[in-house]
């Protein structure tokens, strides 16, 4: 417990220093994949509110241990039918790349009576393989999407290549900070761009400098654990 008071208080620190006064420091999102619901617990006396998941599975076996203390983040990528089984119980949806993904949460969020706020999954670097579309196809998918009654888009979100090039990733982090402000500029009405959501345990200093206002931090936070057999 206290290592990981002192790893948070280390990051909470390093990030408002990151900031440089230019932006809210960002809120931490503890990516808890792969971790059981008993070393996740103790996150919430250290005053963690939000946490992040990337696997359905995952969320509906740890639901009965952390629904009523933590707001839960969808943050991987999302088969069309795993939707029905947390448009209930997360508080956002951040991995939204395709239409066909919209128009599902789209049908289960009326069907169950809610609104889902979801993030528009964006890849800076067009890296198919992790999911997101290309930043010069985000305007037009938000006018397809901003009428669904089933969800409210809230912001960006980005997950960055893996690089030791700190010049690439700046510019990249950069080039996300200028598209959420346009964005957010011009939103449309049933648009509020409130959130970027960036910067995971490697890089998360630089999206605290380009402005992000949600981090993802799993293992610089709880430390690296790997998945079992699938």
């Amino acid at each position: 417990m206290e290592q990981l008071r002192l790893r948070l208080e280390g990051i909470r620190t390093a990030l408002s220093a990151a900031s440089e006064g230019l932006y809210a420091p960002p809120k931490v999102i503890a990516v808890t994949k792969t971790h059981p619901a008993q070393d996740i617990l103790p996150l919430q006396e250290l005053g963690v509110t939000d946490i992040g998941e990337n696997r359905v599975q995952e969320i509906v076996e740890k639901l009965p241990f952390v629904r009523e203390k933590f707001r839960i983040h969808l943050i991987g990528r999302l088969q069309t039918n795993k939707v029905k089984y947390i448009i209930e119980d997360v508080c956002l949806i951040q991995s939204l790349d395709r239409l066909s993904l919209a128009q599902e949460i789209d049908r289960q969020a009326q069907k169950h009576g809610v609104v889902m706020p979801v993030l528009l999954q964006v890849s800076p670097a067009g890296e198919e393989q992790k999911g997101g579309m290309a930043p010069q196809d985000v305007r037009p998918f938000i006018e397809t999407v901003r009428r669904m009654p089933g969800l409210s888009v809230r912001g960006l979100m980005a997950v960055m290549p893996h690089t030791t090039d700190q010049v690439y990733l700046d510019g990249l982090f950069a080039d996300m900070r200028t598209l959420f402000e346009q964005l957010r500029d011009e939103a449309p009405q049933g648009v509020c761009m409130e959130e970027l959501s960036m910067g995971m345990s490697g890089d998360y200093l630089l999206a605290a400098r380009h402005g992000a206002t949600m981090v993802r931090i799993g293992s610089a936070l709880l430390g690296a654990r790997d998945y079992g057999p699938k």
